[in-house]
């Protein structure tokens, strides 16, 4: 069941400055954002369009926390709408349930070809959350998705801003779920995660072991998500981990699940997203 297997779940990042002659620490000034765009595309996996959110086993577009329409989730289209009207109905979701990182070379030129003037990048889950540690993507071939992915927004929108979110710490999912028999069985019956989550109760070295190692994977793919967006240049920001440090609980994942980010979930990484974004 692949579309389970992937999950297709922040802070602005902080720089620490001397400030004259004392080691006051400072947060850098971020270039003006510029105005509220008039419209709003979203790339990435299962997270990006709602699924689960609102159904069983469904795609729930309307609950994305990038491009939703639902007044109880308020994504960034809800957010920037407030402060700019004329985006209304410009909310474009190009995301695939089940994409992984080699999927988004093709969103990008979907919304490159519909003129979006801003993006929402979440990806990567899915490259780690695999059927087995082995089959995880290799993380420079990841980073090479990245970069077509990115130079096909930076031809095609060269103006428009682009928000790179961090992947979230699969690992935490184990934490708050292994204790939790229904999480237990539907991870087991679903083959969900299982480089992550098979045998949630274990703690023989090995799996204990095999878990940080999948872990370290997402680490990894975080930096380079967050070097590949520092080389786009100023158009592009990346949240500083903060996707990936929100220590969520169980009540904020579908139940349908107990996998994916439920309405609570989308709710929240809306809300963390915006405020590591660009700031209208």
């Amino acid at each position: 069941m692949r579309l389970v297997r992937r999950l297709g779940v922040t802070c602005a990042a902080v720089l620490l400055v001397l400030v004259g002659s004392t080691s006051a620490p400072a947060t850098a000034a971020q270039p003006d954002p510029g105005p509220p765009p008039d419209s709003i595309g979203s790339m990435g996996d299962s997270i990006t369009r709602g699924f689960n959110a609102c159904g069983f086993f469904l795609d729930c577009p309307s609950r994305s926390f990038s491009t939703g329409s639902s007044s109880t989730v308020n994504s960034h289209y809800l957010q920037i709408r407030a402060a700019n009207p004329e985006i209304d109905g410009n909310n474009v979701n190009a995301g695939r349930s089940g994409a992984q990182a080699d999927d988004l070379p093709g969103q990008a030129a979907v919304l490159a070809g519909e003129g979006v003037d801003y993006v929402t990048v979440l990806i990567g889950a899915n490259d780690a959350c695999a059927g087995s540690e082995a089959s995880m993507t290799p993380v420079a071939e990841f980073r090479g998705h990245i970069d077509t992915a990115l130079g096909t927004l930076q031809s095609g929108l060269p103006d428009a801003r682009v928000l790179v979110m961090s992947i979230p710490d699969i690992k935490q999912l184990w934490e708050v779920g292994r204790t939790n028999f229904l999480a237990r069985t539907f991870w087991s019956v679903g083959n969900i995660c299982q480089s992550m989550l098979d045998n949630p109760i274990s703690m023989a070295d090995a799996d204990t072991e095999r878990r940080d190692r999948v872990r370290q994977r997402v680490v990894d793919y975080n930096a380079e998500l967050a070097t590949a967006c520092a080389a786009y240049g100023p158009n592009c920001r990346f949240d500083g981990n903060a996707v990936f440090d929100f220590p969520f609980t169980l009540d904020q994942v579908s139940r349908w699940d107990y996998f994916h980010p439920n309405t609570t979930g989308q709710r929240m990484l809306a809300e963390l997203t915006y405020q590591a974004g660009f700031g209208w």
